[in-house]
């Protein structure tokens, strides 16, 4: 052993460090369940795993050096093939393969796999990250035996990698959510716990010698001349000291961790090992004095009372020798691998419940994380909306100047679509420019962090998050030409009442894109999968009525909406009350482009009345709500207006409100009159200044410029639509509505020059392509989605 030959040793030879201080990190993963939400291809999955250093090549992986299956899949015969299996040539490990048949399948894994990762060339502690792959690998039903092996080890279907910090590497338990990407839509409920452990096993008894303790004695007198202890410490091989104080991080963490998990889950853990140890060496050096404290820390009389270590614990460790450095290294491997033992013991006895409580702590940390992409403001919705009361519009242009680094940006213009655009350009540029700050966040902080959003920070969409906190409702004075305008429909809001019991049943207004405004019931499967994965009891409708009908009357639409949308809340209510009794509801709708018109002239019509009060969030993406009128794309005018001539569209028609020859009796001046959003208690505005196909205030149901300064009949019935559409938001006295603007800014490098962006088509189909923005949103407002 070793350690016998340390003790045969002179006391003048110097013990080899590394032969000695040797440590290893442990990664353990749990995968709970693999769900299925979306895989368009029915057949064989297997989940394949592997992790290495960050800064490495790949000769240093971790190898998996346990797997413990904690109950057997609840799986038929003919859904499952094989066992689980371990790759000695590429150190991976790959779950049984199982067959997923359908929509929203749950397959139950219930296993544990650790894996052992080297200090491999790394000097002391690592400064380096793990890098934690997730490979979903497929084969076609049709293969079975060594075929269906060999298939499966092809080619991985998706991949998605998470980083592990190095802060992270010496104590960490977090929730972990393998979702792949947006083609291969699943939910892998995985933790992840991590821990800094001794490499080898050294067992022989501490004891502390009289050196120590005069080391202890002379510290004490060093802490008041600092500048002597500086040079101490500059002089003293620091690696050994520095894998004895990351072991002292590690014992400290795993005991907090352990202890705060043991009193989240109100479930006791049985610490008589770990103390028994303590109690029977009878340890009197204080860096190993350890209390059991009864808020579950870890406290040592080198510890400040805000958990930082004190100076005068690091100057005691580079004052002792080796050989006592060696002993307490020692020790410290023994409690950290005892207390990690009685973790995993713990977790098997209440995976399902630290499970629980990991994501819970995982969702509420999301907003913060991802703040990194959000901007947030709040802004007074005003009484109403006047002209501006010039008597011209004026000749001269706003100009701003920002200055960027070193360079200056010059900008003109009084478009508010083209402000937002360079407002969230400028914070992207700071995010590129911010490159230090985001390193010293990934380092510094212990959560997991998803490769898909910090891998490439730079492309992420940039999300300026606008609450609009609600005025009282506008009264009309005797000066006012609002004075004779007919509201009719006039009720206070009847939104049903929140209930996290309550189903909630989300309908989807056809999304409507391209060219001739045609779309696909499947369009918004992308915001769907996000919600479901925010709340998974929910159901969901997908509209289909509409799909290859949407050239003609609008009203039409939406009436055919409003019977698909009765027709899908009866059966789903008919079946929840026969099972567990009908409880609360909460009616939901989410629309894109014209979809949202739809959706709202499916809201006015008669037989929704009794619906009405279940209503709880709508979110429009990209909805021209105030129809096309100032619309500054003249080439998707241009388009409009051959739609028009070449084909006689009634809806074309009916968005540029030349339907009818008077204004106020347009389809979209009545349908501004009928009370379709009064009832939401949430409301989302999804907008994109990048998007040339809705404009801009149409889909942020805003004052549009260029009508304030008009006084034509035209400007007068854009500001009463204007204000007949906020009258609607403006929350009644009883209680107060969310109302958030959201402009989207994409990250446009990757689409090149082509004539998607040069008409503006492209941002508004990356709304479909694209569901960070929404992961974003919904999970930094839970309770509007919950």
């Amino acid at each position: 052993m070793v350690q016998k030959k340390l003790l045969k040793k002179p006391a003048s030879m110097k013990v080899e460090p590394e032969d000695t201080f040797t440590t290893v990190q442990e990664v353990a993963i749990y995968l709970h369940r693999f769900h299925n939400l979306d895989l368009f291809q029915q057949g064989w999955y297997q989940i394949k795993i592997s992790m290495k250093w960050e800064n490495d090549d790949n000769t240093s992986l971790g190898t998996p050096a346990r797997v413990v299956q904690y109950e057997a899949p609840n799986l038929g015969y003919d859904d499952i093939f094989g066992v689980w299996r371990i790759n000695d040539r590429d150190n991976t490990f790959s779950t049984q393969p199982f067959w997923i048949k359908y929509a929203r399948q749950d397959i139950l894994l219930s296993i544990l796999i650790s894996f052992s990762l080297s200090p491999s060339k790394y000097e002391g502690p690592s400064t380096s990250a793990v890098i934690l792959k997730f490979e979903l690998m497929y084969a076609a039903i049709s293969e079975i035996g060594s075929e269906l092996q060999a298939s499966l080890d092809a080619c991985p279907a998706a991949v998605h990698e998470f980083r592990i910090p190095p802060k992270a590497l010496l104590g960490l338990h977090s929730y972990c959510p393998v979702h792949f990407d947006a083609f291969h839509a699943v939910l892998v409920d995985v933790s992840i716990h991590v821990s800094l452990q001794k490499a080898g096993s050294h067992t022989s008894a501490l004891k502390v010698s009289s050196d120590s303790c005069k080391a202890e004695d002379a510290a004490g007198g060093i802490v008041n001349t600092s500048d002597q202890a500086l040079g101490q410490v500059a002089s003293a091989d620091t690696k050994p000291v520095m894998l004895v104080k990351a072991l002292l991080d590690s014992r400290n963490t795993l005991l907090e961790d352990l202890q705060k998990l043991s009193g989240a889950i109100n479930q006791a853990i049985d610490m008589t090992e770990f103390i028994s140890g303590i109690d029977a060496i009878k340890l009197s050096h204080p860096i190993l004095q350890v209390n059991i404290s009864e808020q579950g820390k870890p406290q040592n009389r080198f510890e400040h009372a805000n958990g930082s270590l004190d100076f005068q614990r690091d100057l005691l460790l580079c004052t002792l020798s080796e050989e006592n450095l060696l002993k307490i290294f020692d020790f410290l491997g023994n409690q950290v691998s005892c207390l990690w033992n009685m973790f995993l013991n713990f977790h098997r006895a209440t995976n399902k419940k630290i499970l629980k409580y990991l994501r819970d702590a995982w969702a509420k940390d999301r907003r913060a994380e991802w703040s990194i992409w959000m901007v947030y403001s709040k802004v007074e919705m005003p009484h109403h909306y006047l002209n501006s009361g010039l008597d011209e519009p004026p000749h001269n242009v706003t100009c701003i100047k920002v200055s960027v680094a070193e360079s200056g940006i010059f900008f003109c213009s009084t478009q508010p679509a083209q402000l937002a655009a360079m407002r969230a350009e400028l914070h992207r540029r700071s995010i590129a420019q911010m490159k230090e700050s985001l390193i010293s966040i990934q380092i510094n902080n212990r959560f997991i962090q998803d490769m898909h959003i910090f891998g490439n920070p730079s492309r992420i969409p940039i999300v300026i998050v606008e609450r609009v906190m609600n005025a009282p409702r506008r009264t009309f004075s005797e000066n006012s030409y609002f004075r004779n305008v007919d509201l009719i429909g006039e009720r206070g809001s009847q939104a049903g009442p929140s209930s996290k019991s309550g189903k909630q049943l989300s309908g989807v207004s056809p999304p409507q894109h391209g060219r001739d405004l045609k779309g696909h019931h499947l369009d918004l499967r992308l915001i769907r999968n996000q919600w479901l994965l925010l709340d998974p009891k929910i159901e969901f409708l997908m509209s289909e009525v509409n799909q290859e009908r949407t050239s003609g009357d609008l009203r039409q639409m939406g009436l055919r909406l409003a019977q698909e949308v009765i027709a899908f809340l009866k059966k789903k209510m008919d079946k929840v009350s026969r099972s567990v009794g009908l409880r609360d509801i909460k009616l939901s709708f989410v629309g894109h482009s014209i979809g949202n018109i739809i959706l709202r002239t499916a809201l006015a019509e008669s037989i929704m009345e009794p619906y009405l009060r279940y209503l709880y969030t709508y979110v429009s993406i990209s909805g021209p709500h105030l129809g096309y009128l100032y619309s500054s794309n003249s080439l998707f005018n241009s388009g409009l207006w051959l739609l028009k001539k070449l084909k006689n569209t009634q809806c074309i028609h009916q968005l540029t409100l030349t339907d009818n020859p008077d204004l106020q009796h347009t389809f979209f001046y009545k349908l501004s009159k009928q009370k379709t959003l009064e009832n939401f208690r949430h409301i989302i505005l999804l907008s994109s200044p990048q998007d040339g196909y809705v404009p801009y205030h149409s889909a942020r149901i805003e004052l549009c410029q260029a009508a304030s300064w008009d006084y034509s009949k035209k400007g007068k019935v854009f500001l009463e639509m204007l204000n007949n559409c906020l009258d609607q938001i403006r929350a009644p006295s009883s209680e107060q509505r969310v109302f958030l603007r959201c402009d989207v800014n994409f990250d446009t490098t990757t689409y090149g020059k082509n004539f998607n962006t040069i008409i503006g088509r492209a941002a508004h189909i990356e709304f479909l392509e694209s569901d960070i923005y929404a992961k974003f949103i919904m999970w930094s407002f839970p309770e509007v989605f919950q």
